[in-house]
């Protein structure tokens, strides 16, 4: 493959589907003791046998439906051979041969599209627990209740050429799962493998593995860009090897030698029947899909009348569109987007805080914008009370009665204010006159600082130029 960019970066995604109970056998997907939610099947002792979660496939047909993929008319498993602690019975089952989807496409919040190679189902290794660091542990301890877990692994194409990049992909694809509802961002693990490679290095492939979530993804890769680019400057050869992100120190350790997929040793799993994916059974599931982004986008637009933009935004971004829906219920939906859509984000931005942080909800803020609507507080005087909600969570309407900050306005109370501004500032007066814009804005802010940004800005700019005048 001929590549013209300076970095390469394909990615493999392991998504743990979110079901009840484990891909081939009965054992709970949540546990609270280490190795108590497992049995014969998902240890893999001698005489069991595995049976397929339909559940699970309906969550992963799901996926592959709204990534676009091609989807199998049949359902293949196979045994990988897996001689690591972490799989008790030596193989791993998985799906080499036929996947389930394939040749799908997902886009970047920039509109790049990224191509998918391939959405198959696997089980869950266990976890390995260093309990002290990946680095400095004497011992790994194994806890064998993920063992068994179902999974759907999206592999792309080698298409990004960033790990800004990579990391949107990441975000991208878990807005897709959780609008899919088959993915429980509290609970359900998602890890990426990141093959990457340089030009320096003639495009040598390096995988990094066990990358949990967006923001790590992009910390791992800046990381591996930085330590090859590194190594070629000092004459070291970069190799096609298996590296692991230890997260806690922020460096990628060689695990061992890249193996091929040959090395896997694959072959059909006996234990487990060709399972059809029939026509029906695929509309079947595309008629239960819960509404997708795209859907949301036009009902926001067909329903609430905001802009295509703002639907487009606010919909790119889950949790910020289940939020733009509970507060459009209490306030004008034209106003609910404006506010969501920018203030909202430019406030957690300021905080550097994600939107998991938020500690107030809809109704506190449908509360801000229903004062907002009926003129009672000022655009300035909301945006502060949104920076202070990040704080902690307050009655919005009592905060304002009690701070005095209800918007001045009408002939009476704000334009004694003017007034006396005015007075105290004569020179400023005399270098509006002369024709200086600056003092106009120097007496507004005045006025402004006066009732606490509790007033119009363009009312008080009509009432200054009528005093003067």
């Amino acid at each position: 493959m001929t590549f013209n960019t300076d970095i390469v970066i394909g990615l493999e995604i392991h998504v743990e589907l979110n079901t009840d109970t484990k891909l081939f056998c009965g054992c709970p997907t949540s546990a609270d003791k280490p190795n108590s939610s497992t049995c014969d099947v998902c240890l893999g002792f001698p005489g069991t046998k595995p049976v397929l979660n339909k559940k699970a496939v309906d969550y992963a047909i799901r996926l592959c439906l709204a990534l676009g993929c091609k989807i199998s008319p049949q359902l293949v498993f196979s045994r990988k051979s897996y001689f690591y602690p972490d799989m008790a019975k030596n193989y791993q089952i998985t799906q080499y041969e036929l996947p389930l989807g394939k040749n799908g496409k997902l886009n970047l919040s920039d509109g790049k599209t990224i191509g998918i190679t391939r959405v198959h189902m696997e089980e869950d290794p266990a976890s390995l627990v260093h309990p002290a660091g990946m680095t400095d542990s004497q011992f790994v301890l194994v806890d064998y209740n993920r063992s068994g877990r179902p999974l759907c692994e999206v592999v792309t194409e080698p298409d990004m050429d960033s790990p800004e990049q990579a990391r949107d992909f990441m975000k991208q694809l878990i807005n897709v799962l959780r609008y899919l509802k088959i993915f429980d961002i509290n609970n359900c693990v998602i890890k990426a493998d990141a093959n990457i490679s340089i030009k320096e290095s003639g495009y040598v492939k390096v995988e990094v593995k066990n990358i949990t979530g967006f923001k790590e993804i992009e910390k791992a890769l800046n990381y591996e860009i930085e330590r090859q680019k590194q190594a070629v400057l000092n004459n070291e050869k970069i190799v096609q090897e298996t590296r692991a992100w230890d997260a806690d120190s922020g460096i990628t350790i060689s695990m061992r030698k890249k193996e091929t997929e040959e090395d896997y040793g694959y072959i059909l799993d006996p234990d487990l029947v060709v399972t059809d994916i029939t026509k029906d059974w695929i509309k079947k599931v595309k008629d239960s899909l819960p509404e997708l982004h795209q859907e949301r986008a036009k009902r926001y637009v067909n329903k609430y009348k905001i802009s295509k933009e703002n639907a487009k935004v606010l919909t790119l971004d889950y949790d910020l569109s289940e939020f733009f829906d509970a507060v459009a219920k209490r306030v004008n939906p034209v106003l609910a987007a404006k506010w969501v859509r920018r203030e909202l984000p430019r406030v957690l931005n300021y905080n550097k805080l994600e939107f998991s942080d938020i500690k107030f909800g809809p109704k506190e803020f449908g509360d801000i914008l229903k004062l907002l609507s009926k003129n009672k507080i000022t655009d300035n005087v909301a945006k502060k009370i949104l920076e202070k909600l990040c704080d902690k969570p307050f009655d919005v309407e009592e905060y304002v009665k009690k701070q005095g900050l209800q918007a001045v306005s009408g002939s009476g109370a704000l334009e004694k204010i003017v007034k006396n501004i005015v007075k105290e500032n004569l020179h400023a007066v005399a270098e509006y006159k002369d024709g200086k814009e600056q003092s106009l804005n120097f007496l507004v802010g005045k006025v402004m600082r006066k009732t606490r940004g509790a007033a119009q800005a363009g009312e008080v700019i009509k009432l200054i130029k009528k005093i003067i005048e």
